[in-house]
């Protein structure tokens, strides 16, 4: 049984679980205000009117000039929703700082095996994308796959609209708000606040990782993803969890998105052949090997986090 002692209690003489669902709330309730408001102040980066926009927004993709309006209303609705929301809640409900979820010091042996994990596991997802993407549901449930199917596919197609880079600059936009400001939002909502509190809740590490995990895939609503983000985001939990400081899923979540912005960009530019939009997954023989690295690393950085609890 883990011996870590990194829980963080939020709440003060409140449940636990009831502030979670309240934070959780709250972040949706900012990241739609946030969005809103970004599509607002993106207009000076639109070349038509306001009523033309208003117009091009019915059908997003048909217009290259959203690109960037899109970006910045998903930028700020993650900066609102996800960032600063949870951090006056923080700090006016629980008159505490940002700073209790960062303070726990790390070192870069860590940072370096968080690297070789996240770049292992893009491996060994492959398969579960690969399998989440062709999954068919029984006939009595066939209304449901079809709704959930078209879903998909029209939020499919407008992340590859966005992400259709036109230059560096497409690529600094998309970057920043993809592969920094995602990274930060999301882990400070998902793992600082709901897992933390969902721990105190039900006094069960496991419980408060997967069910933020759910969450944290549930909101991308994406169910033809659903798995792989799921895996992913539990996988952030843990990392949170030995260490004990944010900082580090933070990074995780940075390396993942951020490789494959980059990766996208270099396949676009014709610099690379490989596709990482491709659902395919690698052969079993090197996801084999790749889940033995991944489970050789984890157990390391575990054992690297409970030999510094014990000194």
């Amino acid at each position: 049984m883990d011996k870590f002692d990194n829980n963080i209690h939020l709440s003060e003489g409140r449940s636990s679980a009831a502030s979670a669902i309240f934070i959780f709330g709250l972040a949706l309730l900012g990241a739609i205000i946030g969005s809103q408001l970004g599509m607002f102040l993106s207009i000076p980066f639109y070349p038509g009117s306001l009523m033309e926009m208003a117009e091009a927004l019915a059908d997003p993709t048909g217009d290259p000039a959203l690109r960037i309006p899109l970006f910045i209303s998903q930028g700020f609705g993650t900066l609102l929703g996800m960032i600063i929301t949870p951090f006056i809640y923080l700090k006016i409900r629980e008159k505490k700082d940002l700073s209790i979820f960062f303070s726990k010091p790390v070192g870069w042996v860590p940072i370096g095996m968080t690297f070789g994990i996240v770049m292992a596991f893009m491996i060994v997802n492959s398969l579960f994308i690969e399998w989440n993407a062709n999954i068919h549901f029984p006939e009595f449930m066939k209304g449901f796959e079809e709704w959930a199917r078209e879903k998909e596919d029209a939020l499919a197609k407008i992340t590859l609209f966005i992400t259709k880079f036109d230059g560096p600059l497409d690529l600094a936009i998309a970057f920043f708000v993809i592969a920094i400001l995602a990274p930060l939002g999301e882990e400070l909502l998902f793992r600082g606040f709901i897992q933390n509190e969902l721990h105190t809740a039900t006094r069960n590490i496991h419980v408060a990782i997967w069910v933020s995990a759910i969450l944290f895939s549930a909101i991308h609503m994406q169910f033809f993803g659903f798995v792989p983000r799921l895996l992913l985001g539990a996988l952030f939990g843990y990392l949170y969890y030995w260490s004990g400081n944010l900082w580090v899923p933070v990074t995780a979540h940075f390396i993942n998105n951020g490789f494959t912005v980059v990766v996208l960009y270099l396949h676009q530019q014709g610099f690379i052949s490989f596709d990482i939009e491709n659902t395919e997954s690698v052969p079993l023989s090197a996801a084999l090997i790749f889940t033995i690295i991944t489970v050789g690393l984890l157990y390391y950085f575990r054992s690297y986090f409970l030999r510094k609890q014990v000194k």
